[in-house]
């Protein structure tokens, strides 16, 4: 008899890969397998589809594919249908290029509370370490040791220190951050009902604080979030960003503002239309 599922990984991904069969790998050995995954595509191409059908075969977590026609960066509408899937009632969203530490998801379960969102971050890797990732180097963790990244020519800054084993020593950090706690869709988790009742990711945002948005909404609705920077560890691999778009970026800012000034805990732009 299989327990029920605790959480859910959303994934979202468009058109990687190459990261994103690194960032699978990175599930498959989770310290638990209790959770499942939707993969939210906002219209990949047939290679993406090949290392979801590949993973697929070679894992027992539940994995769910959800593509969309590719009609530009509509991201939001790909994790709205995402939300709506998921069979469990704890939301953890991430990226496809950002590769889990193996606690990951036990450390989003094990800290997560009523009426609270977690705020992760990540930790950004060079580009050439980043094209050196393999399956081999995400299997023994290295990509999660500060000597071994120093090694192979990561820079040394304060930021190494997102990669702390020590539970003391990331509670500390998690404390005293600047960083305020906010819903980055690369490492955040929260209860479905918490971002249902806010009627989830608001579809005219395209890229740009469309996911600190819907955080605005939860906050507005009584949502507290908690910095966990130091307790929820992934790395994010290189890429370039070809859909960065002014346009869109001064809407997306228009919308967060109205959401600020008038309080805002839902948009009729959501999940329910």
């Amino acid at each position: 008899m299989h327990s029920p599922l605790s959480a859910t990984v959303v994934i979202s991904t468009y058109n990687q890969p190459d990261w994103l069969k690194l960032v699978l790998h990175s599930y498959d050995i989770q310290t638990t397998g209790n959770f499942e995954i939707i993969i939210a595509d906002d219209g990949s191409d047939e290679a993406t589809r090949r290392v979801i059908e590949d993973f697929k075969k070679s894992t027992s977590l539940k994995i769910i594919h959800l593509w969309q026609e590719d009609d530009g960066f509509q991201k939001t509408k790909v994790l709205n249908k995402a939300i709506v899937a998921s069979k469990t009632d704890y939301l953890i969203f991430t990226d496809g290029d950002c590769i889990a530490r193996n606690d990951f998801v036990e450390t989003h379960l094990k800290l997560r509370k009523p009426n609270l969102a977690l705020s992760g971050g990540y930790f950004k890797l060079t580009e050439s370490i980043s094209f050196k990732m393999n399956k081999d180097i995400v299997e023994s963790q290295k990509c999660f040791d500060m000597d071994w990244l120093l090694e192979q020519g990561q820079p040394k800054s304060f930021k190494l220190n997102k990669l702390t084993k020590s539970r003391h020593k990331a509670s500390i950090l998690n404390h005293i951050t600047p960083t305020k706690a906010t819903f980055d869709g690369m490492n955040v988790s929260c209860w479905k009902n918490d971002i249902l009742a806010v009627n989830g990711f608001d579809e005219r945002m395209e890229y740009g604080g469309e996911d600190r948005e819907v955080g605005e909404r939860m906050m507005n609705n009584g949502v507290r979030f908690k910095q966990a920077r130091y307790s929820t560890i992934c790395v994010h691999l290189y890429h370039d960003r070809p859909y960065k778009n002014k346009n869109a970026e001064v809407l997306n800012l228009q919308i967060r503002q109205e959401t600020k000034k008038n309080k805002s805990t839902y948009t009729k732009f959501g999940i329910f239309k």
